[in-house]
Formats: structure tokens, sequence, C-alpha cells
């Protein structure tokens, strides 16, 4: 068995082992969240404690279970052990061999999986394991494929490799097999701590006796400390794990093996049904054991006492924590984190079909629609194609909240991979912003060829190839924009919302229904912030400067002009050479919003990790 062989290696001690213990901890909720907690606190009458008191250890080569009716405070304290809630937040200590936990360091030593899945549902098995091993690996892409290939063994995923993660609208594999998965994502470092919120929830009996049995493999051979919250185990379930802390409204009711807990219940006069397991019969009769623990009143002022005291030594100088080293140079992680979100964007039908088709559906229907709109000698159309350029310029830009659904389900992933130290939030921008490059110029280009031409539009090549690089950087604005704000909202509601709303306040400012002189001076500003100002000016430039624009009659009465298309542009305040000046200004609109989205995900993760 590789396990074993793996585990012989293991335990001779060339791999550091953990024991993590808790005394007095205490945690309730100081402060009112919301959907924006992480960038909004304010302290408020404090609420009832979470946990109270709580002392446990977690030894090696042993499964700790935290067991518990639903609201016990399983997952809180899981999370505390996990780091995933500060330190400073708490009051007791937490214990990593003998000293004061260093959260930084523990996420990077340890693997968690939370109860929700968080993977990527066009990815296969096999690539994701990848992935996650190529990021938190030094060293070369076999010795990555060589732990991937164990890994797959090792959990039982080799007739899987193949096949995608599945999402509930795109079948995939089943939840015994994406737990499993789950699980190995956090194993590709081969942590020696392995944290778990509920890994059986929600599987069949057999699937989840499946998972348990995996759990104490590695704990039994490996000799890896595994801790984690169950629900309602199976009898067989309940053989396989080691310690089990019992809490109730935060207070631990019992600590200890299995066969203790039982010896409790038949002590406080209880017997067990036979169709009842201990664990199960323990919770429905929780209050008589209750009744046999000793509890202490805790007050608000003794906590603010030990809040004192505890929050000095959280988080401590004697790990080399305190600066993040990462497996991988920056440039590295670049190109995996490419070649993993182009992958994802090839895929998903909704995003890279569906954008191709409707770019270039758009750009026929739109020319054969506004087809010669300024070249016809019988009438004006000035009116007409300035509307043309209005339109275009709302198209493309509402086109882009496609991506948002995509930006917010890498946000959740960002945030766990991150905070476990796999990669840097700036490896995650840049390589996000240069994947959409190539694929938006396709889309740039697919839209501009046929309408540029059908319109009738000046017909030069230079002309041409303007109008494209303006089209380019239209929809690289506005994907900049959905990008930075997909890191700001909650969820795609309030995120679809936002964008649309800001979409409709730059239309209506950007000079086409109201020029800058009439609109109040107190709303100046949002006609210099228009994403919509720039572009439209660089189409007249395109359109109507140049040496053909002094020679184009826009407008005639009784065969002589009275508008040509310099004339036109100077009435508009514009002058050839803000062709280039306003594309520099939409280049600063595409880094800015980047830069911003770039910190927005940046506070957010240091949030986490703090």
């Amino acid at each position: 068995m590789e396990l074993l062989t793996k585990a012989q290696n293991t335990m001779t001690g060339k791999k550091t082992q953990y024991r993590i213990k808790t005394k007095k901890l205490c945690y309730r909720l100081s402060s009112t969240v919301d959907q924006f907690k992480w960038l909004f606190k304010r302290e408020v009458t404090p609420k009832a404690y979470i946990l109270k008191n709580v002392n446990f250890e977690a030894r090696p080569g042993e499964i700790t279970a935290i067991a518990g009716a639903s609201g016990a405070g399983k997952t809180t304290l899981l999370e505390i052990v996990a780091g995933m809630i500060p330190l400073s937040s708490t009051a007791g200590q937490v214990i990593v061999n003998d000293q004061p936990m260093n959260a930084q360091h523990f996420r990077r030593v340890s693997g968690y999986v939370t109860q929700e899945e968080a993977l990527f549902p066009l990815l296969t098995v096999e690539e994701t394991l990848l992935y996650s091993a190529r990021l938190r690996f030094h060293g070369v892409h076999q010795k990555a494929t060589a732990r991937v290939s164990e890994l797959l063994r090792e959990l039982g995923l080799q007739h899987v490799a193949d096949v995608r993660i599945g999402s509930e609208s795109n079948r995939g594999i089943s939840g015994g097999e994406k737990r499993r998965v789950s699980i190995g994502v956090d194993l590709v470092h081969d942590p020696a701590v392995l944290l778990l919120d509920e890994p059986t929830s929600g599987l069949d009996s057999s699937s989840a006796l499946d998972v348990a049995l995996l759990l104490k493999t590695m704990a039994s051979t490996q000799g890896k400390t595994i801790v984690l919250t169950i629900h309602q185990p199976g009898f067989r379930i309940l053989e396989l794990i080691d310690q089990i802390l019992l809490l109730s409204n935060g207070t631990v009711i019992h600590n200890g093996p299995l066969h203790m807990l039982e010896q409790r219940l038949r002590y406080a006069g209880h017997s067990i049904p036979l169709q009842v397991n201990v664990l199960e019969f323990a919770i429905e009769v929780m209050e008589d054991l209750i009744i046999h623990v000793e509890e202490s009143e805790i007050e608000y002022g003794e906590i603010e006492g030990e809040f004192k005291h505890v929050r000095p030594n959280s988080i401590i100088a004697n790990v080399h924590g305190d600066k993040v080293l990462y497996a991988n140079p920056l440039f590295k992680e670049v190109f995996i984190l490419g070649h993993r979100f182009s992958n994802i964007i090839c895929r998903t039908k909704q995003l890279f079909a569906a954008r191709i088709m409707q770019a270039l559906v758009a750009g026929f229907v739109l020319g054969t629609i506004f087809m010669n709109a300024a070249n016809d000698p019988r009438r004006a159309k000035l009116q007409t194609q300035i509307g043309f350029f209005a339109f275009s310029l709302t198209f493309l830009m509402s086109s882009a909240t496609e991506g948002l659904p995509i930006y917010l389900q890498e946000r959740r992933i960002l945030m766990r991979e991150t905070s476990r130290g796999a990669y840097r939030i700036s490896s995650y921008v840049i390589s996000n912003t240069l994947v959409f490059l190539p694929f938006l110029l396709g889309v740039a280009l697919l839209y501009a060829t046929p309408v540029y031409w059908l319109v009738g539009l000046r017909r030069e090549i230079d002309g041409f190839l303007y109008f494209s690089l303006v089209v380019w950087m239209v929809i690289l604005m506005s994907n900049s924009l959905v990008a930075c704000f997909s890191a700001l909202v909650p969820n795609f509601i309030m995120g679809t919302s936002l964008v649309a709303g800001l979409m409709g306040s730059f239309f209506l400012f950007s000079g086409f229904f109201i020029p800058k002189e009439d609109i109040p001076s107190y709303w100046t500003f949002m006609h210099y912030l228009s994403l919509f100002k720039y572009p439209l000016e660089c189409f007249l430039i395109n359109e109507y400067g140049g040496e053909q624009g002094r020679r184009r009659c826009l407008q005639s009465v009784g065969g002589d002009c009275i508008l040509y298309g310099d004339w036109f542009l100077m009435q508009q305040g514009l002058k050839p050479s803000q062709k280039w000046i306003n594309l520099g200004i939409m280049l600063g609109f595409i880094i800015g919003y980047r830069w911003l989205g770039f910190l927005i995900l940046w506070y957010r993760s240091y949030r986490i990790s703090k």
C-alpha cells in the first residue's frame, strides 16, 4: 500500500508533527456584521458567547471529532484552530507544540477543508489537483505530476481523473468524490495537520464511510493530526474516531474516547437503545450531562482581562512567519494561474462561445441596420451615425457583465488559496488581465470588422485599425470595471445592480444627451469619469478629423455645404490630437480599475490572514 510505505518514511522523524491544545478558549461576536463586514466594523452591545472555556487536545496519529447539536459552536472552534478567526478576537490560548499559535505560519503547514467545496466545476479531477500542486510545490513540473498521481491512488480517484468536477447544471463526479478532491487539494503539500468541517455531511453512508476510512488511514499511518467536525455519524464511522469533543452551546460536555462517553451516560442512569449510537443518544440527553459538568460563570470584565493578557502572545515571532515565503516566483505563479484561467474561459460556453457569437452577430446586424448611414447623397445622416457610435458603446459596455459570475466564483477560491499561502494576490490580478487581453481582442475584431465596413465609415485602413483599437479598449475598460466591482460586491445580484447603475450614469454624463456646458457644476466630475466620453470622442475624431474631414461635407443646403467634418469637431470642442490623449486616458482607466480591484482583494485577504 502506497500510504503505508509513505507512512513508514514519514514516521521516522523527518517530518514535524503537531500537537494542538486550547486552554480556556472563549469567543463571542463583538461586532455587527453584514455583507460588507470586511470593509466596515463597528462595536455594538456584546453578544452571547459562542465558545466558553473550551479545553481540548488533538494529538498526532489520531482523529479528534468535534460533535454537538446545530449551533453548539463546532465550526467556530474549528475555524479558530485553523487560524481563520483572528486570535486577537478570542480569550484563552491556542497552543501548537507548546508554543502560542502563529496563525499565519500554521495556515501554511496545515490543510483546511471547508464544508462547501471550493472547486472549479469545469476542471477535471486531475487538473484540479495538478494546479494546486504546481502552486504549492517548489521545483519542476514533474514533481507536482508525480505527487498528483500518488494522490489519485491514495484517494481512490484514478477512475475519474479525467472527469470534470461538475456543478448543479453540469453533471460531473459524485458528492463523495468531490469531497475527496477537496481533501486532496489541501493534501498536495502533505500537511502534518488536516482540519475538516463536516467532511461526511450530505454524503450517503457508503461515501461517508469511505471518507472516514481515508482519514483514519492517513492519521494512523502518516502520523497526521486530524481534527474534524461531525454531525450524526454512523456506528462504523464512530469506531474510527479516537477522541470526541462534545459541545453544547459552546461548553464542553465531554472530552475523551467514545467508551468514556458511554460510561458517563450509564453512570447518569441512561440505557442506550440498540438502534441508536452513543453519540446520537448523548446529544439527545444533553441536558442530563450538562449538570455533571462543572460550569464557571464568565463575566465581561474577566474576559477583557484575558484579552489583554492573550493578545500580545497570539502573534509571536518564534516561528519564521513574519515574512511570507511562496513556493514559486511571481512569473511562474502568473504562468500557472494564467493557464488555469485560460482553460476555464475556453470551457465556459456562456462566456466564450456566446460572447464570440454575440459580437459577430451584433456586428452584422448593426451593420445592416446602419448601412451607409453617412454616405447617402440624398440627405445628411450625421445624427444617425452619432447614434450608431453611442449605441455601439452601450452594447460593448453592457455585455461585459457576463464575466461577473466567473469573477465571483474565482474570488471565493482565491481567498481560500491565498489565505493558505499558495500564491500572491498580484499574480492572480496580472494573470487574469493577461488572459483577457487576447480573448477580448478577438471579440473586438469580430465586432468591428463587419460593422465598420457595412456602416460605411471612413474607408481607409488606418481608420479601421484605430476604430478596432478603440473598441478593444472599451471592452477592456468595461471588463476591468466588472473585475474591480466583483472584488467589492457580496453576490451576483448586487454586482449586476451596481455595474448597471454605473454604466447608466456614465452614459448619461458622456456628453451625448447633455453637453458638458449644461451639466450642473456639482456633477461635472462625472463627465470626466464617464467611460463613454473618451471612446465617443475617439470615434468622432477618427471619422470626421484629418485631411478627409476638411473635405467631407456633413450638411448642405441648396447644394452648398454648411458643415464640414473639421467644423463639426470644432463645434464639439475636439482637436485631432485628442484621439491619442483619449486612448491614454482609457488605458489609465483600465490600469486604475485593475489596481483598485487588486487593493480590494489584497485587503480582503489581509483581513482573513490577520
